[in-house]
């Protein structure tokens, strides 16, 4: 795992989404396309507008996926992630991407994860730009995450940890609006891509950060995972790289 430490959030979304501009550059200089998953959340706010800006990205040979969406959740809810992705970063590319494949939370959630599922295998992804939750989850995982499933897709039951965090944004007006279920792209599934590009900002995230860096690799901290991965590079900012030892 790399890390790359910026003064600011600005500077930290900015970093990331170059870095990940030039993956899919070389990516589809390489393959004539490129697939990718693209993560939600306060914390990704500065990197989709950056990377929506890239220059010399063809998105129109790039096939996205996105990580996670609650189960029941309209796209007309203002926490919903389809119409987080759709408003911040489909609807704002300069050309249409060539599909994007969002979580539906309102289908049957098992058969949501199968269609998913077979979507995704035709689909290999050369860079996953995701995000860390304060619990140290990644996507919808929380501790303790299984590390062992191979179906791309899950439904998943929310800590409330996790669920904090969705109040704490402002996503939702109470705990009790935060859904408890949701479908989540798996940790085997997120490890299958070619490259990660995780940034995480704010210094709430300080302290999953030093477990994912500096602890041991555990379902108790699932984005200490990474520390396994070959191409995965964290951006931080100061305030998130606060605890690091090194």
């Amino acid at each position: 795992m790399d890390i790359v430490v910026s003064e600011t959030k600005e500077g930290c979304g900015k970093k990331a989404a170059a870095h990940g501009a030039e993956l899919l550059r070389q990516a589809i200089a390489e393959n004539g396309k490129a697939g990718i998953v693209v993560a939600t959340g306060a914390s990704q706010f500065e990197m989709l507008a950056a990377l929506v800006k890239a220059e010399s990205v063809d998105w129109t040979a790039v096939t996205g996926f996105h990580l996670d969406e609650y189960i029941g959740m309209p796209m007309t809810h203002p926490a919903s992630f389809r119409k987080y992705l759709k408003e911040r970063f489909v609807d704002r590319l300069p050309s249409p991407p060539s599909a994007f494949h969002y979580v539906n939370g309102e289908n049957d959630p098992e058969a949501e994860c199968r269609r998913l599922g077979r979507v995704i295998s035709e689909h290999p992804i050369d860079v996953a730009f995701i995000g860390i939750g304060e619990n140290g989850h990644l996507a919808f995982n929380d501790p303790p995450a299984d590390f062992a499933t191979e179906e791309p897709y899950i439904v998943v039951d929310l800590a409330e940890a996790c669920r904090r965090q969705q109040l704490g944004e402002g996503w939702f007006p109470t705990l009790q609006d935060v859904p408890a279920r949701a479908i989540s792209m798996s940790i085997r599934q997120i490890v299958k891509s070619r490259a990660i590009v995780c940034t995480v900002p704010d210094e709430r995230k300080a302290k999953a950060v030093k477990g994912a860096v500096e602890g041991p690799v555990t379902p108790e901290c699932p984005s200490s995972i990474l520390q396994q991965h070959a191409a995965a590079t964290l951006f931080l900012d100061s305030a998130s790289a606060s605890l690091l030892e090194r």
